[in-house]
């Protein structure tokens, strides 16, 4: 029986789960806005951050230190990426581009199975925000809430570092002409290189602190990386607040429509974008592509 509280209840999981796509898939679309390369292991460097973070939460019993450790490991691994794989595919037909990224993928859940296992782990929300808050209309867990906010402050800081930065600055002018910004003496390299540095930071920030939520597995990137492509094409390829409005409108359908059966939720998300690609073809927020 559909009640208030129910319903209430599903509308905040889908403002959670939303945020969280969001800021999977701004990092998907930054990579794909800077360097025009659809990266196919993106769900596994989700997946590659929440064990970062396991492990170092295992060794220290530090939530805070997890994140730290998941964030920054992530943000290495994806400029090591680019410099020692990525890079030699920008002028490669994409079909080879999205080959290499789901081999790459493939690799790295392999790797993490081979090391960890196949039993799923699990990281604890801190303590403070262990429980459940009384909203007046509803008891809802604290830690779901906080992860909002965190997700929040996490989109704030990549939309300022792309749009009222210098980096960013110099991002935008690479994706025009990075023949004129190198002309300039800038290296414009090492700055596509943090920009995929930046892209993987947040899927392995995205990955420790859901962990509380989700527990980790080999293959939990598999079912992110489809809806984060489904988020990617209905706010728009290329577009950041497009992969915003994309994460929340993704999540609220399929937190709402689980209320009836949770085996439509998948399939309405598939509608949505089936329906955005007939009457919007470039997004809700697309971007005209690179050349």
């Amino acid at each position: 029986m559909l009640t208030w509280g129910n319903f209430a209840s599903q509308l905040f999981n889908g403002l959670a789960l939303g945020a969280l796509l969001a800021l999977i898939s701004s990092g998907l679309t930054i990579i794909y806005g800077a360097l025009g390369v659809l990266i196919l292991a993106h769900g596994a460097m989700f997946m590659l951050g929440g064990y970062a973070g396991w492990v170092a939460y295992d060794h220290t019993g530090s939530f805070l230190v997890a994140v730290a450790t998941g964030t920054v490991f992530l943000a290495i691994f994806g400029m090591l990426t680019e410099r020692v794989l990525i890079r030699h595919f920008y002028k490669r037909p994409p079909e080879d581009q999205l080959l290499v990224t789901f081999g790459l993928g493939i690799v790295i859940v392999e790797v993490v199975r081979y090391f960890f296992g196949s039993l799923s782990k699990s990281v604890p929300a801190p303590d403070i925000l262990t429980g459940t808050t009384n909203l007046g209309f509803m008891i809802y867990p604290t830690y779901r809430l906080a992860l909002m906010g965190i997700v929040a402050v996490a989109l704030i800081v990549l939309f300022l570092l792309l749009y009222r930065s210098q980096l960013g600055l110099i991002v935008r002018a690479g994706i025009e002409d990075s023949v004129m910004v190198g002309s300039l003496g800038l290296n414009v390299d090492r700055v596509f290189m943090a920009v995929f540095g930046i892209g993987a930071m947040a899927a392995g920030f995205a990955g420790i602190v859901n962990a509380p939520v989700v527990s980790l597995a080999p293959d939990m990137g598999e079912a992110i990386l489809v809806q984060t492509f489904v988020v990617v094409v209905i706010g728009g390829v290329g577009s950041f607040p497009g992969a915003v409005l994309g994460g929340l409108i993704c999540g609220e359908i399929a937190s709402l429509t689980s209320m009836f059966d949770p085996a439509w939720s998948q399939i309405m998300l598939f509608v949505a974008m089936t329906l955005v690609l007939m009457f919007r073809p470039a997004g809700l927020m697309g971007v005209k592509g690179r050349e």
